[in-house]
C-alpha cells in the first residue's frame, strides 16, 4: 500500500512551506504571501493568499480552521467558519480572513493566519428513502435536549 503524501507547488520561490509547530500540532500553519501588509477594517474580510497549491490525497480533505492565539487575541478568523479544499482542487490557496475585532488589523506578510488540517471524508452512495429510522430525539432541534 501507497502512503498517502500531501504534495504541495509553490507559486514563487519566497512562499514559505506550512509545518506543524510542535510534534502535537494537528494543522500545519498557513502563512500570508503578501508583498505588503493588509489592512482589514472591522467587520470586514479579505483574501489571503498562501502561494501555495496542494495536492491532497482523494479520501481526504483539507479543512481550513482559524488558529486560535489569532482568533482569540486579535479577533481574526476564517470567514465562513471553516474552509473546505476538495481533493481535486488545484488552484492557490486562499484563506478569506474577517477581521471580528474593534480595531484594524494588518495582516502582514509571511503571518501565520490559518491552519490546514487533513481529514478524511466518508464518500457515500446517497438513497433517497420514503422513511427514516425513528430516534428517541427525532426531529427535535436546537435547544431540544436541554442544557
Amino acid at each position: 500500500m501507497q502512503e498517502k503524501v500531501l504534495k504541495l507547488k509553490r507559486v514563487a520561490e519566497d512562499v514559505v512551506l506550512p509545518c506543524r509547530e510542535t510534534p502535537g500540532s494537528a494543522g500545519y500553519d498557513l502563512r500570508a504571501h503578501l508583498r505588503s501588509p493588509l489592512p482589514v477594517e472591522p467587520g470586514q474580510w479579505a483574501m489571503v493568499p498562501t502561494g501555495l497549491m496542494a495536492e491532497i490525497p482523494e479520501g481526504l480533505a483539507g479543512m481550513v480552521f482559524s488558529r486560535s492565539g489569532l482568533g482569540t487575541k486579535q479577533g481574526m478568523v476564517v470567514a465562513q467558519g471553516v474552509g473546505v479544499i476538495d481533493s481535486d482542487y488545484r488552484g492557490e490557496i486562499k484563506v478569506p480572513l474577517r477581521n471580528m475585532g474593534r480595531e484594524v488589523y494588518e495582516v502582514k506578510p509571511g503571518e501565520r493566519i490559518a491552519q490546514l488540517v487533513l481529514l478524511p471524508v466518508a464518500l457515500l452512495p446517497v438513497e433517497e428513502v420514503d422513511d427514516l429510522t425513528e430516534t428517541q430525539r427525532g426531529t427535535g432541534g436546537f435547544g431540544s435536549t436541554g442544557k
